[in-house]
């Protein structure tokens, strides 16, 4: 996340720190152009600083870039906006471009749901993000295995460092939501998701606020126990966000050869219709050794009652009339 957070800083949050907690007394020109009169000189020992004609405002503020304050106040506002834009974007390209709005009629759908799956989202991200916090704060401390540059560990390992985060955290997430399942967690932590028997790509993160902290562990714990590239890690974080989504969007699409490897929406519908099947987030590896998966098939697919009542419907209505 520190790449994150030097961009932000560099463009905006570095002048908002400057007006908002500047120091005292400021310069009396700092926030004018540097080749006005006497803006160089700073007042009683504050100096304003110059590189090639701009001001250095994170030296104006109270909190320099360092502040374990300020980059806690960051990262939090960061992390709060950037959820709720990946989340509405992402969800929202997937309910109005793949999502299948036809399921919505569905008997399990329930009366206001998608409303329902917003507003339960809105309300975990708060706690979800303060809970985030802290990993991030400790990445750009330096506390984390990230690296920049690639030849620190070859391009090979770059490489592998992709397959082995999607393997590591695939497996972790396996477990921590097989145990959620468990009736000693299920009701008060984990029901909350399954609330939503048919979900739309708002559902995804439609859980209480614990539930999607604890499956959100692995990921940042990946960094402190293996070496990864700072923007490699920005992508993936991204990437596994968007995937969360994606899993939700109701496509039972079947008998494609990927499906045996891959975990996606087909085999995450089944989990939400049959709860104690495909656990995993990415792989079928982890339910097919555990004995947790279930094949996708046409016949499984909730569409196929919704066609069936409009099937019903019609003949109703065809009766009614032929009367």
């Amino acid at each position: 996340m520190d790449v994150a957070l030097e961009l932000c800083d560099h463009f905006f949050l570095d002048y908002t720190y400057a007006k908002v907690f500047p120091k005292t007394p400021l310069p009396t020109c700092a926030y004018t152009p540097l080749d006005a009169p006497n803006c160089i000189s700073g007042v009683n020992g504050t100096v304003s600083a110059a590189v090639d004609g701009a001001l250095h405002y994170d030296q104006l503020s109270q909190f320099g870039r360092d502040s374990i304050i300020r980059q806690t106040l960051s990262l939090t506002l960061l992390t709060y906006v950037g959820i709720h834009f990946l989340y509405f974007l992402a969800a929202g390209l997937s309910y109005h471009f793949i999502y299948d709005k036809r399921v919505m009629r569905h008997p399990r759908f329930l009366p206001n749901q998608l409303r329902m799956e917003i507003d339960s989202s809105m309300a975990a991200f708060g706690p979800l993000t303060l809970m985030t916090v802290p990993w991030f704060i400790a990445d750009v401390r330096g506390w984390s295995k990230l690296y920049e540059n690639v030849n620190d560990h070859s391009w090979f390992y770059f490489g592998f460092s992709i397959l082995w985060f999607l393997l590591f955290t695939d497996f972790c997430i396996y477990w921590v939501h097989r145990i959620e399942h468990h009736p000693m967690f299920y009701k008060w932590l984990h029901k909350p998701h399954h609330k939503w028997l048919i979900p739309t790509p708002f559902a995804s993160h439609a859980f209480h606020p614990l539930d999607g902290y604890l499956q959100s562990v692995p990921y940042h714990l990946f960094i402190f126990l293996f070496p990864l590239h700072k923007l490699l890690y920005l992508g993936l974080f991204g990437f596994v966000n968007v995937w969360s989504i994606l899993i939700h969007d109701g496509d039972m699409r079947c008998g494609g050869f990927m499906e045996k490897i891959i975990n996606g929406p087909s085999h995450h519908t089944l989990h939400h219709l049959y709860f104690t099947v495909n656990y995993g987030q990415y792989f079928t590896f982890s339910d097919r050794a555990f004995k947790s998966h279930r094949e996708p098939r046409p016949e499984l697919d909730p569409l196929n009652q919704v066609l069936e009542n409009d099937a019903k419907e019609k003949e109703e209505k065809q009766g009614k009339k032929s009367i």
